[in-house]
């Protein structure tokens, strides 16, 4: 039996703290899908096509070790992890604040489909504070990113920044 793991995100944009988690996921799981959400409650800074194919990139040095989909979905995530036969979520935890909110959202999933057994991965302390949001604005206001992210991401969110 193939064991499915589903990791998903917004991936807006992937950093080291996302790559970190997909590198210990791998482990766990014998293909490993990731999750590219079309989150219609957020504005991303990047186009899904934009996301996946960064994605897409990041997951490359994994790939020799166990299978990787990169796969945009939209809706429910537990029924994209029921879809694509995930009986596993993989998420990653940084702070407290990551706990409640990812707690409640667990719960919740549980609710929805029991099939579904969510594995929390702690973030190394060298990625603790990194978030997406906090790249984007440190991208916005001239910072470098270069600690928080790959060189290919990085072009991105500085051509990206260029045209704002």
């Amino acid at each position: 039996m193939t064991r499915v793991g589903l990791y998903p995100g917004t991936f807006d944009p992937i950093h080291n703290g996302h790559t970190d988690i997909i590198g210990r996921a791998v482990k766990l799981v014998d293909k490993l899908v990731l999750g590219v959400a079309i989150d219609t409650g957020k504005t991303p800074m990047f186009h899904l096509d934009e996301r996946v194919a960064m994605v897409e990139d990041a997951v490359q040095p994994f790939r020799a070790s166990t299978e990787i989909v990169v796969q945009p979905y939209e809706g429910l995530t537990t029924h994209f992890a029921s879809e694509i036969g995930a009986g596993i979520m993989v998420r990653g935890l940084r702070a407290m604040a990551d706990f409640e909110f990812e707690f409640a959202i667990t719960a919740m999933n549980q609710q929805l489909d029991r099939n579904i057994e969510t594995v929390f991965l702690m973030a190394d302390p060298r990625h603790l504070a990194i978030a997406s949001r906090l790249v984007k604005e440190i991208a916005v206001l001239g910072g470098d990113v270069s600690k928080f992210v790959s060189p290919g991401v990085k072009d991105r969110l500085m051509a990206r920044v260029a045209k704002i």
